[in-house]
């Protein structure tokens, strides 16, 4: 099994990536309205005497120190929300102590995974026939400074298992470890995509909403469809 100390360091570069969220999920707005960590301690004590609910939709801060979160920038929310909300199932490359913020070099690949886990999860909820659900489609810019490149390693090593984490996720702890930003790995669910895990949000340089889907759900994921495209 590879370890992150086997895997090269990747220089600074811009990268476009894309990201699906369900749409249930909106932006969180003490995020996107401050521009500074000073101007979000000042909302953040405001908020929590007047409105908890917008700070239970915030989530859990003690993960994420606030020189982390990418404030001023478009769409600091979906940046920082996979640290704040972070699953205790956990993901590929986390036992569930820490967030991930996961992206695809198309769009084709976001959905795919997505498409892949939401199969997963909705199969287990009973008496789910028939349903639609909506999702935005996201494209963000970040700076790969600091990732570490598992696309080196085979799509054969146990890291990209479908459906054991437990290498990925050991790989993904001794990562963060060595403050790496980041990994670059070969997509499990589609064939020739490239994702990354991003273990921190100050990457981030913007987040933008382009276009809306839908999944229908008629006892497995029968279509998806485009529903929008957004400009900006």
């Amino acid at each position: 099994m590879v370890t992150a100390s086997e895997l090269p360091v990747l220089p600074a570069a811009s990268i476009r990536a894309y990201r699906l969220v369900h749409s249930k999920y909106p932006p969180i707005a003490i995020f996107d309205d401050v521009a500074s960590v000073d101007e979000f301690e000042e909302l953040y004590a405001l908020q929590a005497l007047t409105n908890p609910r917008m700070l239970s939709q915030a989530g859990s801060l003690d993960k994420l120190p606030r020189n982390d979160i990418p404030f001023g920038i478009p769409g600091c929310s979906y940046a920082t929300a996979p640290f704040t909300h972070v699953s205790p199932d956990g993901s590929r490359f986390s036992d569930g102590s820490f967030g991930v913020l996961y992206l695809a070099d198309t769009m084709e690949a976001a959905i795919a995974e997505v498409r892949y886990h939401q199969q997963a999860y909705w199969s287990q909820v009973p008496d789910l026939r028939y349903e639609r659900f909506v999702f935005r489609g996201l494209t963000a810019r970040f700076d790969e400074a600091g990732t570490l490149d598992a696309l080196t390693v085979s799509p054969e090593d146990p890291i990209y298992s479908p459906t054991d984490y437990t290498a990925a996720r050991q790989l993904g702890s001794s990562a963060l470890k060595t403050q790496a930003t980041g990994l670059r790995f070969h997509s499990v669910r589609q064939p020739e995509g490239v994702c990354w895990g991003l273990f921190t949000p100050r990457q981030v340089v913007s987040v933008v909403q382009t276009a809306h889907y839908e999944m229908i759900w008629s006892g497995e994921i029968a279509a998806v469809h485009k529903l929008s495209t957004r400009i900006g």
